[in-house]
């Protein structure tokens, strides 16, 4: 009924709708004040404002989301089932939208076969390039495309099935000390508990030794016992000592149980194949040894489809060379220049036009993901290594090459990750899809973009219940007259610039001989008690340098565990990229602790959070549980969790909302109709602590909050630093869901900086500025001297150059990206990095500097 009352009023209005513009009324989307736009089309219109003023909710949250609503009523219900949908958006109308496609941060798919090559589906044409114009061995059959495909039974290796790595256990590393005895545990892969005891007092049965050290047992006891794939089952004496065992199996006793054996290898590869468990898949994965495949080198590929070749390479090596090189190889190809293509026109003058044809498409597109910074990427890296500014660029240049019309795009902060001197080219890019005939409407903080754009749509003045409002949309002059503004002072010159006096360093980390990736052999100081930004163009190998080889070099010295990166999918398909090189020469006696501060999510649930994540959520259940009518009913801590059976709604079992199917709309969560969205059951809201129950803490801002708790110091500390990193205006029981990349890095930093600050520790963050507002990025700057100012050392990985401008020390990478590549350009205090011609960042870094 709500819809039909709104597609009425959208028909009626229709007609009033200025030419050229999508208007709105009433959105309510988020925090969005019920706000009226006017938006121009066959335009460049940059949305702005501060982090979490509604920038995002009306451009995705409100236009995208009515745009795809209104595709997918055009779609065939029973379609309709098989897509994920957006919400229907709180608006009371839009007019004039046209069709609109989403371009978003997002994540890699999480598996390797996911690839560069697969998302700008240059794969398929190199594909078809080697079925139709390759080199054939004397005699081998014509292949199909599909033939040139790891991810088909026609094309994949049958030993890796298409991986390009073979797993195994080996005795080294399901034994990884072999002084110990196999009672004493030697076998590390067995499981923990019942069932590795169970294992071992099968052996004991068998006549095996269990009180003898590993090395010492002949090597055919220990091969049997390992990789067997024998199961015997026999009779087990549980609590017998081997001696004892042997005298009940001679006199036939009754067993405690029959118990049968699982060799070692055969446990560890069963586990990992057909556990549902996260936990024990992780747990067995750290036995098990890869390497590449014997069969096909890591190229996936059949033989025969490896036999095949062009230009003088199989499509695995192709794959593997940088988008660059790609262009040189095929651009006489496609000219008609090339030997081979000229040999094969005489030959096959069919199979000529088809290699160059297919060349010069391919070429097509290359040239933009060159143009857009791109060049350094191969075909074959895979789509969970590349960071969301990379993957979003890559989408960018296949739009490019589409050619479609009347079009609006909706983009995310399209040059999150990029250098500066890659900006103009995304600028490019973008203006060629405007070009065609389409509008864009981008989010974005970078200035360099929002100046570039045609109409700019600000939104504020604040985050969260102080944001939501339209403060200006209009041509980018008109902003400056605008006193609400956060951007106008960034974009007009009125910004202060950080211009401190240049720390010097308390001493030096010297790391030599790094290679990773494009670095090669790399030496690099840096300096410690000073705030060190690491810069460079996009791929010149800043952070393989510094959120890789320094973190893991470093960890490696402190004993710490080195984070894994839980984004890049099953731990089978992941790519290995290991340190090749690199060592610490010296500096380790001024670090005491590495703190890694990333945009990794907090959370993968609702149920975790802001309050949950920074642990000021246990003093306030310690609070609740403190208050008398608490203590009378002798209610505890737990009772205040909403993951607690005890005291959380048991209709949502605490998650405050249940899934309503719609089958050929969107489902909608609705406010669970027991606890209205409460979370809790009705006798734990009864406990009120100064007249709010726990329900209504979790639904303050952190603002708010700070207020609230003023008497209670172990709650106000966190809510405090939470404030002074700009987040303010989140809910204390923000689903972790909910929250951007750039979000869940101020509240790791928020919950470090509650630390007490003991000095000799080493930061490190990689663009902890991405998705930032320059206002919020003064805030985090603000935060990241007060860590220097306490004795420590931090290392940024940055394009902002306003913050580059304001650190002591600076590293430029490249001098380009890939190959062209992995060396320090220079280092020194920004005054120095000045005035180089062969540094890429100099004359930006310049006009920073004023």
């Amino acid at each position: 009924m709500a819809r039909a009352r709104r597609s009425k009023q959208q028909s009626d209005s229709s007609g009033t709708t200025e030419q050229g513009f999508v208007e709105v009324r009433g959105a309510r989307q988020h925090n969005l004040k019920n706000v009226d736009v006017r938006i121009p089309r066959d335009a460049f219109v940059v949305f702005t404002g501060v982090s979490g003023s509604g920038k995002s909710s009306l451009a995705f949250g409100t236009l995208y989301a009515e745009a795809q609503r209104r595709y997918f009523e055009s779609v065939a219900p029973y379609a309709r089932r098989l897509i994920d949908q957006a919400g229907v958006p709180e608006v009371d109308a839009i007019d004039g939208l046209p069709p609109a496609v989403a371009l978003q941060q997002h994540r890699g798919a999480p598996t390797t076969r996911s690839s560069v090559g697969s998302v700008t589906t240059l794969a398929n044409s190199l594909r078809l390039l080697y079925s139709r114009a390759g080199t054939y061995p004397r005699g081998q059959p014509h292949l199909d495309s599909d033939a040139f495909s790891p991810n088909t039974p026609a094309g994949a290796c049958p030993k890796c099935h298409g991986l390009g790595r073979i797993y195994d256990a080996t005795e080294k590393s399901m034994v990884p000390d072999d002084s110990l005895t196999i009672r004493e545990r030697a076998i590390a892969a067995w499981p923990p508990a019942w069932h590795g005891q169970n294992l071992r007092d099968i052996l004991v049965t068998l006549g095996y030794d269990v009180d003898r050290p590993w090395r010492e047992l002949p090597k055919k006891d220990r091969d049997w016992i390992l990789f067997t794939e024998e199961q015997p089952t026999v009779p087990v004496y549980a609590g017998f000592t081997p001696a004892e065992t042997q005298r009940a199996l001679k006199r036939k006793a009754a067993p405690s149980y029959m118990g049968t054996f699982t060799g070692a290898r055969r446990y560890v590869l069963q586990t990992f194949a057909t556990t549902q468990s996260a936990l024990m898949k992780r747990r067995v994965s750290q036995y098990m040894v890869s390497g590449d495949c014997p069969e096909c080198h890591g190229k996936r590929l059949r033989r025969e489809s490896l036999s095949v070749t062009f230009a003088g390479l199989d499509i695995g090596e192709l794959s593997r060379l940088p988008l660059s090189e790609l262009t040189d190889l095929l651009a006489p190809v496609a000219d008609g220049t090339a030997k081979d293509v000229a040999a094969l026109a005489r030959v096959h003058p069919e199979k000529a036009l088809v290699a160059q044809r297919i060349a010069h498409d391919v070429l097509a597109r290359v040239n933009v993901l060159t143009e857009l910074g791109l060049g350094y990427l191969s075909l074959e890296r895979g789509t969970p290594t590349l960071s969301p500014g990379e993957l979003q660029r890559l989408r960018l240049a296949t739009q490019v090459r589409s050619n479609l019309f009347g079009v609006v795009y909706v983009l995310d902060e399209p040059s999150a990750g990029l250098h500066p001197a890659d900006t103009a080219a995304l600028l490019k890019a973008l203006d060629q899809l405007k070009g065609s005939g389409n509008s864009l409407f981008v989010v974005e903080h970078e200035v360099d973009v929002i100046r570039h754009a045609d109409w700019i749509v600000d939104v504020g003045p604040d985050a969260g219940e102080q944001g939501g409002q339209i403060l200006y949309s209009g041509p980018l002059e008109g902003l400056k007259a605008v006193k609400a503004s956060r951007t106008r002072r960034y974009l007009f010159g009125d910004a202060e610039k950080h211009r401190g006096t240049r720390r010097s360093p308390k001493g030096w980390l010297r790391l030599q001989g790094v290679s990773r990736n494009n670095l090669k052999e790399v030496d690099v100081d840096f300096p410690l008690g000073v705030l060190t930004t690491v810069t460079g163009v996009s791929g010149s190998g800043k952070s393989s340098l510094v959120s890789q080889v320094l973190v893991e070099l470093v960890a490696g010295h402190l004993g710490h565990a080195v984070p894994e990166n839980e984004d890049e999918g099953e731990e089978l398909e992941r790519t290995v990229i290991h340190t090749t090189g690199g060592r610490i020469a010296s500096g380790m006696e001024g670090i005491k602790r590495l703190v890694q501060v990333d945009q990794k999510p907090i959370g993968r649930t609702p149920r975790s959070n802001l309050a949950t994540y920074t642990g000021l959520f246990d003093n306030v259940r310690k609070l609740f549980a403190a208050t008398p009518a608490a203590r009378s009913r002798r209610y505890d801590v737990g009772r205040f969790s909403f993951n607690v059976a005890k005291g959380r709604c048991e209709t949502c079992e605490g998650e405050g909302f249940v899934s309503v199917e719609l089958l050929f709309l969107p489902s909608v969560y609705a406010p669970c109709p027991t606890c209205q969205g409460a979370r809790y059951n009705a006798k734990t809201l009864e406990i009120q602590y100064r007249g709010k129950n726990i329900a209504e803490v979790l639904g303050m801002t952190v603002d708010a909050a700070h207020d609230f708790f003023s008497e209670d110091p172990l709650v106000q500390r966190p809510l405090a630093v939470l404030r002074e990193v700009g987040l303010g205006y989140l809910r204390l029981g923000q689903p972790a869901t909910e929250l951007s990349g750039g979000e869940a890095q101020r509240i790791k930093l928020a919950t470090e900086l509650q630390r007490a600050q003991r000095g000799s520790s080493l930061y490190v963050l990689d663009e902890p500025t991405t998705g930032l507002h320059p206002s919020d990025v003064d805030k985090l700057m603000t935060q990241l001297e007060g860590l220097v100012a306490s004795g420590n050392t931090v290392i940024l990985v940055e394009h902002d150059m306003r913050v580059v401008a304001a650190s002591d020390w600076v590293i430029d990478m490249g001098a380009g990206a890939g190959d062209k590549g992995g060396r320090v350009v220079v280092a020194g205090p920004p005054e120095e990095v000045v005035g180089l011609p062969y540094s890429q960042t100099a004359p930006f870094l310049e006009e920073a500097l004023g």
